[in-house]
């Protein structure tokens, strides 16, 4: 199976739109695209150039993981000659890959937003409210227009991102939830726009023009989608935190023994057949057999046991367990990926990255989500319209839907949910294989368990 990081998605209509494209590629056996992660899990004989192909001609961007993030280069890369991993990175580099860098931009994002959306607001409602306005606008309701305008215009620049994501996804054929914000906030404005335009043309009817204005509406849209938009990102971050736990039990370094001489080496250049040394207080650097010395050794964060267990000559340890007490000296066996450790954080991933059926449903649903809102939308625009309503009246109306329909909760609560439960189970000596695992155990009414831990 191969890893890919995937760029440019912002909901589930875009994780399935990836997971449709890949699909059906000639030799993809399975595919599961991961929206909480951005990653995407690919099993079959087609080549990784043609996958990536696939991922950008559906509108997005992707690249092969082993260059991409530390985690999975220390994971899944391949040694070289000199001992050095092709990784060539540590756990600490994992860690750092993890870290939640959305959630600052989205929150400066949103107070910039809502900074020019008060001044808007105050312009274009205040006076419903009896705030005073400046003596200017009252005798020139354009110029009130213009204002509000550009302030729109400020909150609109500012979240670009929406414009950008929603419009390249509707060119691609692939909309998603970022177009329907950016159709509800664009068509608010666009309105507004011709308003201030007929007002120009028409200076004796502005004072009445002046009310069919929808400028706050474009900016108030942005805005709070925003909020939403860090919510998640918010939700996304704690849950990698189950992840980043497991890697922070992976040793940095390891004193490796070479005649009467003892080097500290990062554990990525530790090679099967190494002698190590680990003192009391350090944590066993790689999975190996014990040549010298006694000691007892916690092994709790792989086996959840909390007692030390004593570890003489001919005993084996793993990587990330903790010597309570004795000098030894150990023989590594298993490095890197190949540790007990690496497996239980591969594992992990893979389970998070893997599909529920519930999951799937979800997918299946904002697959078509996106379309039928926009289908919906129009249909209640040409409905009022026929209706006899004026424009801004059905157009609002219109706007309504799409903006109604644009949190993307839907495809990102289950594999928050996942990830949480496969992290939380890890950190207790329990690990799923699968997420359908994961949701056929939550079913479960009975658990029942021998002597040994067998279930």
């Amino acid at each position: 199976m191969k890893q890919y990081n995937v760029t440019g998605m912002c909901c589930a209509a875009c994780s399935a739109r990836v997971e449709k494209a890949v699909g059906k590629l000639p030799g993809v056996d399975k595919c599961s695209v991961n929206l909480l992660t951005n990653s995407m899990n690919v099993e079959g004989e087609a080549s990784s150039q043609e996958i990536i192909e696939a991922v950008e001609k559906a509108g997005y961007g992707a690249s092969l993981k082993g260059g991409a993030t530390g985690k999975d280069r220390y994971l899944h890369g391949e040694r070289g000659a000199k001992g050095m991993g092709s990784s060539g990175t540590s756990a600490g580099e994992g860690e750092d890959s993890l870290k939640d860098r959305e959630t600052p931009v989205l929150v400066r994002r949103l107070v910039s937003s809502l900074g020019f959306l008060l001044v808007l607001m105050y312009f274009s409602m205040g006076h419903m409210l009896g705030l005073p306005l400046p003596h200017l606008f009252h005798e020139a309701p354009a110029a009130l227009a213009l204002l509000q305008l550009l302030l729109s215009a400020i909150v609109m620049v500012i979240n670009q991102r929406f414009f950008i994501s929603g419009f390249k996804g509707l060119l691609n054929r692939a909309p998603n939830m970022d177009t329907l914000v950016a159709l509800g906030s664009g068509a608010s404005f666009a309105y507004s726009a011709a308003v201030l335009f007929m007002m120009l043309v028409h200076p004796d009817r502005a004072g009445e023009l002046v009310h069919g204005l929808y400028f706050e509406s474009a900016a108030m849209i942005l805005t709070l989608i925003t909020v939403g938009k860090m919510l998640e990102a918010r939700s996304k971050g704690k849950t990698t935190s189950a992840l980043q736990g497991l890697m922070r039990l992976s040793p940095k370094t390891a004193t490796r023994v070479q005649g009467d001489n003892e080097e500290v080496i990062p554990v990525e250049q530790v090679q099967a057949g190494d002698v190590l040394a680990v003192r009391s207080g350090e944590q066993i650097p790689v999975d190996g057999v014990i040549l010298e010395g006694h000691t007892a050794v916690n092994e709790s964060a792989l086996t959840g046991e909390s007692i030390p267990v004593d570890k003489q000559p001919g005993s084996r340890v793993s990587a990330g367990t903790l010597n309570q007490e004795g000098y030894i000296r150990m023989q590594a066996e298993k490095v890197g990926k190949d540790t007990a450790l690496a497996a239980i954080i591969r594992m992990v991933e893979d389970a998070a990255a893997t599909k529920a059926p519930i999951a799937k449903l979800a997918d299946k649903v904002s697959g078509i989500f996106v379309p039928v809102v926009m289908g919906i939308a129009l249909l209640t625009l040409v409905g009022w319209l026929l209706a006899g309503r004026e424009i801004g009246f059905a157009l609002a109306r219109a706007v309504s839907v799409l903006v109604i329909s644009c949190p993307c909760a839907l495809g990102l609560a289950t594999p928050v949910a996942i990830m949480v439960g496969s992290g939380v189970g890890a950190r207790n000596g329990i690990l799923f294989k699968t997420a359908v695992s994961l949701e056929e155990t939550g079913k479960a009414n009975v658990v029942v368990l021998d002597k040994t831990g067998t279930i």
